[in-house]
């Protein structure tokens, strides 16, 4: 018997605000050199993070300390957003997991422009398309408008009946499942064809060994994180409450300008939805934060955030110093 008592934790919400704005940061700041080296899978998943974070943010701060229905266009889009990003973040995985697998099987050194393209195409059908795919699915099995949660803001809802269990709660499992089998045949391909690894990255220009490294380390994190909590969510969804029948399409829509409205105090009573809820808006956060630890420090970064640094300087009429500042920042890791 799992003891949500132990594991709901009490903290000022602003605490949560101030690391859901890092966490934007966190994604943006390095965003304009991802974006330069069309690393299309590292992209998507930078952008979906911190807009998560960013959504998360919003939220946290309009709605401390009341659910007051004060911004009701926004909570349309705030949801529908939250039922993507869900999606979005292991498809973005999915989209490296890919990449990473179709490197290390190469069979030619020469990647054309056509391959290119084609490879980024397949990756924004993926990391695009599946969740606009997943936010339009979500509305079937949607009861009501949304739900305002005070301290957390707005929440989809999804009536709890098997069709959930068909077109909305098992994509992340089932992409997670897709994305650690590439993660697997990668390592597999790389232990094979050692020898000609690097000549395989050579006809990458924009990645080399160690960045190769990082992004399966960065992929193989996110979905130790996505698998067990998927296999959970889906768990606590069928037992918390009975699961309806599926009466048709008037039937789940006819309170559909319904808002719920949950003080603190309320949803608070319910361990297993109050888990879930803060599982679901850290869990972005956390993404945000691994993706900064593995990418924010290495020597790419480095060298931009130095150029960014001489830049500042230049414009407010301060010497930064040249050969300080290089040895400065080359210090740093």
């Amino acid at each position: 018997m799992v003891n949500y008592d132990a594991l709901v934790l009490t903290y000022p919400n602003w605490v949560y605000s101030m690391f859901a704005f890092l966490g934007f940061l966190l994604c943006a700041i390095p965003l304009p050199w991802h974006l330069e080296a069309w690393n299309t899978g590292t992209c998507l998943f930078m952008i979906w993070t911190g807009l998560a974070c960013l959504n998360q943010f919003i939220n946290s701060v309009v709605w401390t300390g009341n659910v007051i229905n004060s911004a009701p266009v926004w909570c349309d889009i705030s949801a529908r957003f939250i039922t993507g990003s869900g999606v979005a973040i292991p498809a973005a995985t999915l989209c490296i997991n890919r990449r990473l697998y179709y490197i290390a099987t190469a069979n030619a050194v020469t990647i054309t422009k056509a391959e290119k393209r084609r490879a980024v195409l397949v990756d924004l059908g993926i990391g695009l398309g599946i969740p606009l795919l997943e936010m339009v699915l979500q509305y079937i099995d949607q009861g009501h408008r949304f739900n305002i949660f005070e301290d957390l803001g707005c929440y989809p809802f999804t009536y709890n009946t098997w069709v959930a269990y068909v077109v909305v709660v098992p994509w992340p499992l089932a992409i997670s499942c897709i994305s650690s089998v590439y993660s697997i045949l990668s390592i597999r391909a790389f232990n094979k064809r050692r020898a000609q690894f690097k000549e395989l990255l050579s006809a990458n220009s924009n990645l080399n060994s160690n960045r190769y490294f990082r992004l399966m380390c960065l992929a193989g994190t996110e979905i130790l994180f996505t698998l067990p909590l998927s296999c959970w969510s889906i768990s606590l969804n069928a037992t918390a409450s009975p699961i309806q029948p599926w009466k048709g399409w008037d039937d789940t829509h006819s309170s559909f300008s319904f808002v719920g409205q949950y003080p603190s105090v309320i949803w608070h009573l319910d361990k297993g939805t109050a888990i879930s809820l803060e599982t679901t808006r850290w869990f972005v956060v956390l993404c945000a934060i691994v993706f900064f630890a593995f990418f924010g420090f290495a020597d790419e970064a480095r060298k931009n955030y130095r150029a960014a640094f001489d830049s500042v300087g230049k414009r407010v009429g301060l010497s930064t110093g040249g050969s300080f500042t290089s040895s400065f920042w080359n210090s740093t890791g």
